[in-house]
């Protein structure tokens, strides 16, 4: 198959998207199809890259966030689409990359890519405190009807898991896939444990060996909700347990995370690092990880870490609560600090063994592998092709 991704969100210092397409590049040349992805960028470029290629639409950079360029322009993607001359159309958002996408006026098969749920990551994020999910649902009526729109150019609307995929057929949306994410579960496991690692990772939050070490990985993005993270970790400490954190990452809002970590001694942050053996590394390390965003589709760190026999505390919303079973998991209000503590102060109060071969088992149960995923996109979209 020739399949072209029209990416508005894949940059060279993106997270998720970045890593997730990265691997789609891998897996599709290895099964002998042909990918390219139109994103934007600082310049007109095309390269080879993983097996497929990169063709990079000169954009300007995002406002809030110049790691990302905004795709503007529909002309371009249409002329690159009349080139390469796909069997399959990607849409990768529900914005401009998805119009782009619907707009094509030649015969292809469309598959819209849903990567987030607007809704949960923006309205969720800034007012589930003061209103319920389900009022906030109801006032983003014209979003969804909006998504609907789009989502009828489509052959598919694939998206990570059930929860997202549930959330869109309750509003309408009735060609969601669920097409389940995975991880390289031979790079996440608990043999990269190195107690060298822990000892100096906390040395880094200013504690000894014998502390706990907690571990985030997030884009510092109001989504993340990372200052809940940090808060949480000022109330164990003040609640007398010796707790640090350490925070990977980058974002818009580093400066706001970098000035409430300055008050938190016992947070670290380690900004981005793109080395993924030490990010592994540090996850089997750790004593559990934290997650703060109640908006994730699949929830990738959260599985990376059950898969490292590292324990879980989650929100009680999203996709990261998909993996989150009770045995080896702790859940808290989203956005909450004194709940979030209280679930990781629950969760250092357990046996430590028994959390470790109970993530493990989960990870066994919940967590598929890369491989698995792709299998299941490439069937979806080789049956698309045969109707």
């Amino acid at each position: 198959m020739r399949i072209v991704d029209v990416n508005e969100f894949y940059a060279e210092r993106g997270g998720g998207v970045r890593t997730y397409v990265n691997a789609k590049l891998r897996a599709a040349a290895e099964r002998g199809h042909h990918l390219v992805v139109l994103a934007p960028g600082p310049s007109n470029h095309r390269e080879q890259r993983l097996g497929g290629e990169i063709v990079w639409l000169e954009s300007p950079p995002m406002p809030l966030d110049p790691r990302y360029f905004v795709l503007y322009r529909q002309a371009p993607v249409h002329r690159w689409l009349d080139e390469l001359q796909p069997d399959i159309v990607e849409g990768s958002s529900p914005w401009t990359s998805g119009w782009f996408a619907a707009r094509y006026p030649r015969p292809a098969k469309r598959v819209l890519i849903y990567h987030q749920d607007p809704v949960a990551v923006y309205s969720h994020t800034l007012f589930d405190r003061v209103l319920s999910p389900h009022t906030l649902d109801t006032v983003s009526a014209p979003y969804w009807a909006y998504t609907r729109r789009l989502a009828r150019h489509f052959d598919a609307t694939v998206v990570a898991g059930q929860w997202l995929a549930q959330r869109l057929t309750q509003h309408g949306v009735d060609n969601a896939v669920a097409v389940p994410f995975g991880i390289d579960r031979h790079l996440f496991s608990p043999d990269h444990a190195q107690p060298s690692l822990r000892a100096d990772l906390l040395a880094r939050c200013g504690l000894g060996a014998d502390a706990k070490l907690l571990v985030a990985i997030s884009r510092h993005h109001p989504e993340k909700r990372v200052l809940t993270l940090i808060e949480a970790v000022r109330h164990l400490n003040r609640r007398g347990f010796s707790v640090g954190l350490v925070l990977f990452g980058d974002g818009p809002l580093r400066g706001w995370v970098e000035r409430a970590a300055r008050a938190v001694p016992e947070v670290h942050i380690a900004g981005f690092v793109q080395d993924r053996q030490f990010i592994a590394s540090a996850l089997a390390s750790a004593d559990a990880l934290v997650h703060g965003s109640a908006a994730e589709t699949y929830g990738f760190v959260v599985a990376e870490a059950l898969s490292s026999a590292t324990p879980v505390v989650v929100p009680k919303r999203g996709g990261a609560l998909d993996f989150a079973a009770p045995e080896c998991s702790e859940v808290y209000e989203p956005g909450d600090p004194l709940d979030c503590a209280l679930a990781v102060e629950r969760l250092l109060q357990r046996d430590s063994a028994a959390l470790r071969e109970a993530s493990l088992a989960s990870a066994r149960a919940r967590v598929g592998s890369q491989d698995e995923h792709f299998d299941r996109l490439f069937t979806l979209y080789q049956s698309l092709l045969e109707t």
